[in-house]
């Protein structure tokens, strides 16, 4: 995936865009737009999203430590790309809206559980200690899941913008 200096710098700025979101919306906790951001550059930018979602994961670490908290990280927005990359690439306009929203919501719903497997692994639970962790944060998860549903509203008008901003990359 070779990157010209157009999409490194516009990687750059996207990923920053999603750390600077997250950084205005910690007044909230488990509400911000991470999920949408991760949706909408999966489905305007393919396998080259990895880029922004990357920098947005190093940047938490630079500026927030790179701790044991940091290490899930380094998957679970992956996986929200990989459920992403597997929907069709041209769904109808009346279903991506709310496929793209529950997608959204399901991964904050499922937060904890794809956080657990680090938690377990560094701080030796067992299964019963692993499903107790997964248990106690469910409050949590349930915020995440319905803050991403709500704030999964954006994710079309934002792939809206990017493919706009694509277009005029291009002719420029």
């Amino acid at each position: 995936m070779k990157l010209t200096i157009k999409e490194m710098t516009m990687f750059a700025m996207l990923g920053a865009l999603m750390y600077i979101s997250k950084v205005i919306m910690e007044f909230a906790p488990n509400v911000h737009l991470l999920g949408v951001f991760t949706i909408a550059y999966t489905v305007v930018y393919r396998k080259k999203a990895l880029y922004p979602i990357y920098i947005y994961v190093i940047l938490n670490g630079v500026f927030a430590g790179f701790a044991p908290w940091w290490l899930p990280y380094l998957y679970v927005w992956t996986v929200l790309w990989g459920v992403t990359m597997l929907l069709p690439k041209k769904m109808p306009k009346k279903i991506a809206p709310i496929v793209y929203m529950v997608i959204c919501a399901a991964h904050g719903f499922l937060f904890g559980t794809l956080y657990a497997p680090v938690q377990a692994i560094l701080y030796g639970l067992d299964f019963k200690g692993t499903i107790a962790w997964i248990v106690a944060g469910l409050p949590w998860d349930f915020i995440h899941g319905v803050s991403n549903f709500f704030c999964g509203i954006l994710i079309v008008p934002i792939i809206s913008i990017l493919r706009r901003a694509e277009r005029s990359i291009v002719r420029n």
